[in-house]
């Protein structure tokens, strides 16, 4: 077989893969970020949890967040794995400032759970039961005041049983600011753009960072102990939820909530590449097509249209039209990037490497997070998709 029909029969394949991703697109574009709002809400009772590994150097922003709340958080409940660092000292400071905030010992964390998910289920069982919303907290999220009345207000008109944020994300630097964009980009070629309520378990994005659960729709579905084998525990939660006949949605919060994920580029390719297949128990083989649709549709459009550079055939011509669509999704994805370095415009020269990490996690079982080996969970689920 020559090298232009091996070419022409991937183009076929793309241009396949390309029709699902932008449809995927047009049916979630205009979706409805969470709007800010300072209205009281009363009679709403919203337990917090922050779950905590050795995080002295990120805590304090988010407790200084967390505290800054207004009289709907009941408690902040920090949820710590067995940290060795400052983190207690830290919890301890802000427990003298404010009455709400309390730590929870969540350690030793049993060999076949995640600890972020048993950091939360722990919190959970200890948590007011009279609070009719769990909203779990990362340490790395630095919160606006508005952000509780914001999400509850989001959740109470949507109906939905839980509701995460797609942060605005602060980067390290340049090196991080061509990484970053490139595996958030296939999010959105996997999953479509933020914005929607669903109870399709192959359309549910999530996000730990910052979610707001309805309590009764979390302990009908076991609360956490749903993402105790899963490397992406957040969607695996939001999964069950809807398996469960919940709704799930996932919106972009614009200024309500910023992250500072990671510590740099290398920390960003050694754990977020852990997680993003979003591939579990739930959606298995589905996770892996959605993945190769973002290889043929993001990743190789590049590497082609380079190859092909004085071609002027159909693979030629489509793989140039399909890097003119991954650049115009790179300025739309802008708005996630509050502090966006001059190599944020470079992020396509990462597609490759990131989607192959990414290929490379969504096949391995056995991974290593904090010094813990986490195998993944393929165990089959009540309303999985195959």
């Amino acid at each position: 077989m020559t090298g232009k029909r091996l070419l022409l029969i991937l183009a076929v394949l793309q241009a396949i893969a390309a029709a699902r991703v932008f449809s995927r697109m047009a049916r979630t574009a205009g979706g409805s970020p969470i709007a800010p709002t300072h209205a009281r809400l009363p009679g709403e009772r919203v337990s917090v949890i922050v779950p905590v590994l050795n995080e002295e150097d990120r805590l304090a922003p988010c407790l200084e967040g967390m505290i800054r709340q207004p009289r709907e958080v009941a408690e902040i409940l920090v949820s710590d794995g067995g940290s060795t660092d400052g983190t207690h000292d830290i919890v301890a400071a802000f427990a003298r400032r404010d009455p709400r905030v309390r730590l929870i010992d969540a350690a030793p964390i049993p060999p076949d759970w995640n600890g972020k998910a048993h950091g939360l289920q722990t919190a959970l069982l200890a948590a007011d039961p009279a609070a009719q919303w769990v909203l779990t907290i990362d340490a790395d999220v630095r919160a606006q005041p508005d952000l509780v009345r914001s999400l509850l207000s989001e959740i109470i008109r949507s109906g939905a049983a839980t509701t995460s944020v797609a942060t605005r994300q602060r980067l390290s630097g340049p090196a991080e600011g061509i990484l970053h964009p490139s595996l958030l980009t296939t999010l959105v070629y996997r999953y479509g753009i933020p914005g929607q309520d669903t109870t399709d378990l192959a359309l549910v994005q999530a996000s730990g960072q910052c979610a707001l659960y309805r309590r009764a729709a979390l302990l009908d579905v076991g609360g956490f102990t749903a993402g105790r084998e899963s490397l992406c525990e957040d969607v695996t939660i939001a999964r069950a939820m809807a398996a469960a006949g919940h709704t799930a949605g996932f919106h972009e919060g614009g200024d309500i909530a910023v992250t500072e994920m990671y510590r740099g580029w290398r920390d960003a390719w050694d754990n977020w590449s852990r997680s993003l297949p979003m591939r579990d128990s739930f959606v298995n083989r589905t996770a892996l097509l959605l993945l190769a649709e973002a290889t043929l549709a993001q990743a190789l459009p590049l590497p082609i249209a380079l190859f092909t550079r004085r071609d002027s055939g159909p693979a030629a011509v489509l793989n140039r039209a399909l890097l003119v669509a991954r650049l115009g999704v790179l300025a739309g994805t802008a708005r996630a990037y509050p502090n966006r370095p001059w190599t944020y415009w470079l992020s396509p020269l990462a597609d490759v490497p990131a989607t192959l990490a990414l290929w490379r996690s969504a096949t391995r079982r056995h991974h290593t997070w904090r010094g813990r080996t986490i195998v993944r969970d393929h165990s089959p689920k009540r309303g999985r998709t195959p």
